[in-house]
């Protein structure tokens, strides 16, 4: 069982950008049982307009998730943060089961309990079609390239 997940808050902007970082290199594992322990066992969703309450609901929303979005991978960064809160602009991109590329786009609002677990999520996301050839996201990000953003449009 995880008993604490680093940097615990509050944060600076260093441990911020980790954190962010962190979540990032989780989500691109399209692991959903893995991903879920870095939530609170009764942490609380909202995602689009679905709610959630729990790591199990967590992982079984995942899974359905990385079901539909075929060959997912994301950029998160830093937007702001203060204390135990942080907040993420966020872009993926994602085929669906007939070949269509979308590219997914909005802002994430977390808050962390004392132990570094995030028991609160709150995500609004847009969702545009785009031609493959319009693509700038291939994979999980190389350390190399951790932190710069990607534009928003």
């Amino acid at each position: 069982m995880i008993s604490s997940r680093p940097p615990l808050p509050p944060f600076s902007t260093e441990t911020a950008r980790q954190k962010v970082q962190a979540a990032e290199d989780g989500w691109n594992s399209r692991d959903p049982q893995r991903v879920a322990l870095a939530y609170t066992p009764d942490s609380i969703w909202r995602n689009r307009d679905i709610h959630l309450v729990g790591r199990p609901a967590i992982a079984d929303f995942l899974a359905a998730k990385w079901e539909r979005e075929l060959d997912y991978a994301l950029r998160k960064n830093l937007w702001s943060f203060h204390e135990n809160r942080i907040a993420v602009r966020f872009q993926y991109e994602w085929h669906d089961a007939e070949g269509t590329w979308w590219r997914s786009f909005g802002n994430e609002l977390w808050e962390f309990a004392p132990d570094g677990l995030m028991s609160r999520r709150e995500a609004s996301i847009n969702d545009h079609r785009i031609a493959e050839s319009e693509r700038r996201i291939f994979g999980a990000r190389p350390a190399a390239e951790h932190g710069p953003d990607l534009p928003v449009w």
